[in-house]
């Protein structure tokens, strides 16, 4: 298949702006950690490790990948019912687990991928036959049961994510739009009526903790310390101003060298940049979001298949989606949750899996059609 690539396609740009990502990821980490160097040397590690992988999965055709679609779902799925069984506990929730020589994973974060491919290729299968209800039910089920494994863990943001990625892999998929206003129809009151149970105590099986970061958003006065972390991240963010405090910096007027802020390599470490690169180094970050999100979108465009162009619409709502929510979270505008922000956050599973679902991008790119924009 490599008679097919057309290397004058390879998006280098958007291998740039993932690196340039990178680069201020390790700029802000090795500052929030104190000059860490375990680390600093961990995330570069994992910067190289996953390069490594992007650039070799962007060389592999991504329909033999997609082929293996239902071995790695089962893969995604058993990988999870380890972590309920043998997962390491850290903050009263089971997400991580180790692997012999590799370490520490978060599985929940390769599972992600791992949705892409299996809902890219069963769409593509099934195109024809999109709008059956056996069809739709099928995809329900697929979604259902890596969802409520993650739920258990428990890990509500994580499945949002994938709700959402799941969602905007279905509407590419061309399904009919009585399905989705029919699915907004429900969608709405159900929604409606969780947060009037929540907000009246009635939701079992939401964690104590969930429901008050949750209702810390409706009531912040009456809920303060279940806001303390985002209000400091708040007051972070508008102390930097316009070109931040500096990388670095040792001023005793800062949020993070007050211990004031908590995950500041990884939850919050869009606080880190407001405060210590300001405005300015916000605007850049969330410009090159955006860039990695519009290239992945042009190459969905030119893609040959239905399969190579959800493979992009996936990667790109699950960028567009994580990176939205995570700065949203810093600046108030969402609920407490515990999302990374993709190639700046502090952790290998995070970084390395945004880089196989980006060197599958990649080859998509290699496989386009020409057309004329």
């Amino acid at each position: 298949m490599f008679l097919d690539y057309d290397f004058r396609h390879f998006n280098f740009r958007l291998v740039f702006y993932m690196i340039a990502l990178n680069i201020i990821g390790v700029l802000v980490i090795r500052s929030a950690t104190n000059m860490n160097a375990d680390a600093v040397n961990k995330q570069l590690l994992g910067v190289l490790v996953g390069l490594a992988v992007a650039i070799g999965l962007s060389l592999i055709d991504y329909h033999r990948i997609l082929n293996f679609s239902m071995v790695i779902y089962g893969v995604c799925i058993a990988s999870l019912v380890a972590v309920l069984i043998w997962g390491n506990v850290v903050n009263n929730a089971k997400r991580w687990i180790e692997v012999p020589v590799i370490g520490q994973l978060q599985p929940s974060e390769f599972v992600k991928i791992g949705l892409i491919v299996t809902f890219s290729w069963y769409f593509m299968k099934y195109q024809e036959r999109i709008n059956q209800v056996s069809t739709v039910a099928i995809a329900a089920a697929l979604f259902a049961a890596p969802a409520a494994l993650i739920f258990e863990q428990p890990n509500l943001s994580t499945c949002l994510v994938i709700m959402v990625m799941v969602l905007g892999i279905v509407f590419a998929s061309g399904i009919s739009y009585r399905w989705i206003m029919g699915t907004l129809a429900v969608t709405i009151p159900v929604v409606t009526t969780f947060v009037y149970l929540l907000l009246h105590g009635m939701i079992p099986f939401i964690k104590e903790y969930q429901a008050g970061r949750i209702l810390a958003w409706f009531y912040p006065e009456q809920y303060g310390e279940a806001r303390y972390q985002q209000n400091n991240s708040i007051i972070a963010i508008g102390s930097g101003q316009l070109k931040g405090k500096g990388l670095f910096n040792t001023t005793i007027a800062s949020v993070k060298n007050g211990n004031f802020l908590s995950e500041e390599q990884t939850d919050f470490i869009f606080a880190v940049i407001g405060e210590e690169l300001g405005f300015i180094g916000c605007v850049v970050v969330i410009t090159l979001f955006l860039l990695i999100v519009y290239e992945c979108l042009m190459m969905a465009a030119r893609a040959r298949d239905l399969s190579g162009r959800l493979l992009c619409v996936g990667m790109a709502t699950l960028v567009a989606f994580q990176s939205f929510a995570n700065i949203a979270v810093a600046t108030g505008i969402f609920p407490n949750t515990g999302l990374p922000l993709p190639f700046i956050s502090f952790g290998s599973s995070s970084l390395i899996s945004i880089f196989i679902g980006m060197g599958l991008v990649l080859n998509v790119g290699l496989q386009r059609e020409t057309r004329h924009f």
